[in-house]
């Protein structure tokens, strides 16, 4: 699916993410990959859900990431679930690095997507759902949905 005028085109999301946190704030990091790896991005043949992504030594990396071997490659296929390093300028690792350091917050990847010819990754902060807080969203859903319904059904 490509979008906008910047030519993208959304490879992989992870819309569990949304359901499960809150989203605070969102960034665009690149990625470092192996060639193969890139090619089967390309294809699609990759996964984000359960993904995380953390800050060591001023260097930000995200884990689990599912990039699955590309079939035609051979010896230069690598971990399909390595640890892989994403690029970013050192004021948005620093921004990020406060951000998680308070409590409750973490880095969860939304999405991956190739924008001119670059794979890109849309990473955010987000604080965790409380249960309660799921349900809550839930039931708001339901009743702008019956809402919806009793206005449509109304004018006929």
């Amino acid at each position: 699916m490509y979008m906008g005028k910047d030519n993208i085109k959304i490879v992989a999301s992870n819309r569990r993410a949304r359901h499960e946190y809150f989203i605070e704030d969102t960034i665009e990091a690149g990625l470092v990959l192996k060639g193969t790896e890139v090619k089967s991005i390309r294809q699609g043949r990759i996964n984000v859900r359960e993904s995380y992504a953390t800050i060591e030594n001023g260097e930000a990396y995200i884990y689990n990431m599912h990039i699955s071997p590309y079939e035609q490659g051979n010896i230069h296929n690598v971990d399909p679930t390595r640890r892989r390093k994403l690029l970013l300028h050192k004021r948005e690792i620093r921004r990020l690095h406060a951000a998680i350091a308070q409590k409750g917050y973490t880095l969860v990847p939304l999405s991956v997507y190739i924008k001119n010819g670059l794979v890109k990754l849309e990473l955010a902060t987000a604080k965790g759902k409380k249960l309660y807080d799921r349900r809550q969203e839930i039931a708001k859903r339901d009743a702008e949905r019956r809402m919806q319904q009793h206005l449509s059904e109304k004018y006929r």
